[in-house]
């Protein structure tokens, strides 16, 4: 066991911090199991974000902040709540934003990384997962968002 922790710890220090950039079995220690297997670390207790920039509060169905960033949930598009264009998107969007509240706040998840890091906003792009099920996958089956396709389609 000493020998284990010896050899992760030099491994440390030839390898930039994040498990992808480790050896397969090191990285294995930290990824709760098989190799590049992912374990669900990160929480907070989210509010809403009613106005500007927050902590730890979700801006509506696929748009939170964490830990001082600003993320884009990148697998998915949901209903506009600022401004909706019409009484069914406004009413969708509180929808998929109170479930992402309410998923965000129901235990541990990882964020990893989309086909690019930020979007044009400047948010970070991450599939937000729990147990490598996607809550966009989770918003997608409650009718309250649509897989992302590469760009935005109306609502109304």
């Amino acid at each position: 066991m000493a020998v284990a922790f010896v050899a992760a710890l030099a491994t440390f220090q030839r390898f930039p911090a994040g498990t992808e950039a480790l050896p397969a079995p090191v990285a294995s220690l930290f990824a709760g199991g098989e190799a590049g297997a992912t374990r669900d670390v990160l929480s907070a207790r989210f509010g809403f974000c009613r106005s500007g920039g927050g902590s730890n509060c979700v801006v509506d169905g696929d748009t939170f902040w964490f830990a001082g960033d600003k993320y884009r949930i990148a697998d998915i598009d949901t209903p506009e709540t600022h401004p909706a264009r019409c009484a069914e998107e406004a009413a969708l969007g509180e929808a998929a934003t109170e479930r992402l509240q309410t998923w965000l706040n129901a235990g541990t998840f990882s964020l990893e990384s989309a086909e690019r890091d930020t979007d044009r906003y400047g948010r970070k792009l991450r599939i937000v997962t729990r147990d490598g099920t996607s809550v966009g996958s989770v918003l997608v089956d409650a009718g309250l968002a649509r897989p992302w396709e590469g760009r935005r389609r109306p609502w109304c």
